[in-house]
């Protein structure tokens, strides 16, 4: 049996999903992670970036947003 396919990046709906936050709030997150990484506006931030940055365990937030 084939495992599904895995997200690289992360959404700010996947964030509301596991913060319980507003998508406003999961917006400026992604926007503050860019900018503390130094990435573009159009660059995606993958999930172990985000896990790096908020330190939850990236295991965890996979399975919060497998889809």
């Amino acid at each position: 049996m084939k495992k599904p396919p895995q997200r690289l990046c992360i959404y700010p709906k996947d964030i509301v999903r596991i913060t319980g936050k507003s998508e406003r709030f999961s917006r400026d997150l992604i926007q503050r992670i860019r900018l503390k990484l130094g990435k573009e506006e159009h660059h995606f931030i993958t999930i172990e970036e985000f896990c790096n940055y908020v330190g939850l365990q990236e295991e965890k937030v996979k399975e919060l947003i497998r889809d």
